[in-house]
């Protein structure tokens, strides 16, 4: 290899294409190189992709062209890097140049669609033969004159709104899932309506978040930030079809027109029916015909609790007795009856049935009111799961927002954070955690939504109940700052703020809390700036989550939280500037995936500080390659044992 650089200089009197195969021939090494962390980079965001497209591909939408081909051309170009891989283990002298133009050109080709991969927006559209997508059902006992008489409101030309109302857990929702299929079902056949809209509306309120919601549920894009024009646009869009709006869980009254929601008349034949808790919102609102949902008989009782535990405890005699005394203390109502008859599945030990008698009848009576008395049945169901592990992974999920849709592995790996899976290999961990969420499915405490899970209201007010105040959490609710620093009690174990419009975190706020351990400010998109002053008290902070918000820089307290295990910074496209994280000796995970941050040298200084007191410890180092830092490649950067 000496006389290369000698033949280079005689060549280049042949010109330029001598000179190039030259240059290919001598850095081809560094070129494939340069090849393969691409590619790295690339796969990194096909993965993304995939999981971004796992959560949004739903019956009846549809992946855009744009992305279909782009993952095609991941495959493709993955392909000629295999074969390009594999000439290297043999490249002879002759070839070597010739191969060396063929990994230039491929690093061209992967940084292309690098770039085309960038998708900002969504990566489905919406089928549009569907009129609407069909809910999951649940088995549903007794209830068909109430699905009657909703139903026979809904074919009258002469009312338009419908309130349907009943106490927490007694099965409003499903109620109206069964419904709202009948109505896409029948719609097939016979055009009564162009569009059937659910939208889910919850305890924390607010017209902006309806608005919008009412509008993802249309397909609307760009709904204008000025409420008043917000109304406007939904009103005409309403107005040109034939539907029906369901709207579940409505907490309060609300005048339609300020969310415009044009009032159903007999004119344009559209229909609104709306569940609740009271039945005043009902009134309120100005429903025509209101349906009360009634508790169920003691036969209908009976079934479903047979339903959920199997039909086979009645082959046992001494059980028959005990069994009719448990579905009496579930009072009739559906989740309770669900719930509790789930927790008792598979056990067929008489003494275990009066032992769990004993039981629900002493968690009853420990607690007064209508709502805590329901939450003491639930509470029998959580108190059987002996695991302790096994129960915070079921209270975890109440830090999401209300009726949210958790996806299963983002669930997992918190968990994994907060030690509730205790150790093993990383697969080890997911299938453990798996299972956990089958086995919460299965005793009915969670719901299974497609791939992710769902958490009954009812079930996460009673996890919030049973960790007042240990957890404080307004997730979801529109928040536009923090709560003020009385609100931050010291009992604070875990803080959830996801998903709101939080934009700053001023100097005011440092709250007292030394025994915060969980942090969750994931998708506060707004969050610009975060003061020095607002870690300055947390002294046992073990998980702090900023992913996906809009900030530049971490405050410098951040060096001091010592015993933080996870700090996730995903997608947070703006930060540039990260102090030095060298004192986090218990650090074990840190996410950078979509960070701006590491062309910056002072942030690659602070992740090569801690790759450096991780490297000191006799662990494993996992990384995911994407960007080049201190000498080596890091994308996501965790450690385990």
């Amino acid at each position: 290899m000496e006389f290369v650089g000698p033949i280079c200089e005689a060549l280049k009197c042949l010109g330029d294409p001598a000179c190039t195969y030259i240059e290919h021939h001598t850095k081809l090494e560094d070129r494939m190189n340069d090849l393969l962390a691409k590619q790295r980079q690339l796969n990194a965001m096909k993965s993304d992709v995939e999981l971004r497209k796992k959560a949004e591909l739903r019956w009846g939408r549809l992946l855009k062209e744009e992305v279909k081909k782009w993952l095609l051309d991941v495959q493709t170009v993955n392909g000629k890097i295999q074969n390009i891989d594999e000439r290297m283990q043999n490249v002879s002298c002759c070839s070597r140049g010739r191969l060396g133009k063929q990994v230039s050109q491929a690093v061209e080709e992967v940084k292309e669609i690098i770039e085309q991969g960038r998708f900002t927006g969504a990566l489905v559209i919406d089928d549009p033969s569907i009129v609407g997508v069909p809910c999951q059902l649940e088995h549903l006992e007794g209830e068909t004159a109430v699905i009657a008489d909703i139903w026979k409101h809904l074919m009258s030309d002469g009312i338009g709104m419908v309130g349907v109302w009943g106490m927490g857990g007694i099965g409003k929702t499903t109620i109206m899932k069964h419904i709202h299929n009948k109505l896409l079902e029948i719609t097939k056949s016979e055009p009564l309506f162009e569009k059937i809209i659910w939208v889910t509306v919850s305890q924390d309120f607010n017209i902006s978040r309806l608005q919008q919601d009412i509008a993802d549920a249309m397909n609307i894009e760009d709904l204008p930030k000025s409420e008043q024009k917000r109304t406007a646009v939904l009103r005409n869009k309403l107005r040109q079809i034939r539907h029906v709006l369901i709207l579940d869980d409505v907490w309060e009254g609300f005048v339609l027109e300020k969310v415009g929601i044009p009032e159903p008349i007999s004119s344009n034949r559209s229909k609104l029916v709306l569940t609740s808790r009271l039945k005043e919102f009902c009134k309120s609102i100005g429903c025509h015909e209101i349906v009360e949902v009634p508790l169920l008989s003691d036969e209908e009782s009976m079934n479903l609790f047979l339903v959920h535990t199997g039909r086979g405890v009645l082959d046992v005699p001494p059980l028959k007795e005990i069994l009719g005394d448990i579905v009496r203390e579930c009072d009739r109502l559906p989740l309770a009856i669900k719930v509790i008859a789930s927790s008792m599945k598979g056990i067929n030990d008489v003494v275990e049935w009066r032992n769990a008698l004993r039981e629900l009848r002493s968690h009853i009576t420990s607690v007064k009111g209508t709502d805590k008395e329901i939450y003491g049945r639930l509470k029998f169901s959580f108190d059987r799961l002996k695991d302790s592990n096994i129960q915070n992974c079921f209270l975890y999920c109440s830090l999401y927002p209300e009726d949210y849709r958790i996806p299963r592995v983002e669930l997992i790996e918190y968990w994994i954070d907060e030690g509730f899976l205790e150790m093993g290999s990383r697969q080890q961990l997911h299938d453990r955690g798996h299972t956990i969420l089958n086995r919460l499915i299965n005793n009915c405490l969670l719901e299974k939504a497609g791939d992710d899970v769902k958490m009954h209201d009812v079930m996460r007010d009673m996890a919030l109940y049973i960790k007042q105040p240990h957890f404080i959490v307004k997730a979801g609710t529109g928040l536009e700052e923090l709560p003020s620093k009385p609100e931050w009690k010291k009992d604070v174990e875990r803080a959830s703020f996801m998903m709101n419009k939080v934009s700053e975190i001023p100097l005011s706020l440092s709250p007292n809390c030394g025994n915060l351990s969980t942090l969750l400010l994931k998708k506060n998109r707004s969050l610009k700036r975060i003061s020095e002053s607002f870690f300055q008290h947390m002294y046992s902070l073990n998980i702090l989550d900023l992913s996906y918000t809009g900030i530049k820089q971490l405050p410098n307290s951040v060096s001091n939280l010592e015993t933080l295990n996870a700090l996730v910074l995903r997608g947070c496209c703006n930060l540039r500037y990260m102090p030095s994280l060298e004192k986090l000796k218990a650090l074990r995970k840190l996410d950078l995936r979509g960070t701006g941050c590491l062309c910056h040298s002072k942030a690659s200084k602070a992740v090569g500080l801690t790759i450096k007191s991780w490297r000191n410890k006799s662990t494993q180092l996992i990384t995911v390659p994407s960007f080049f830092c201190g000498g080596s490649i890091f994308d996501v950067v965790y450690t385990t044992s």
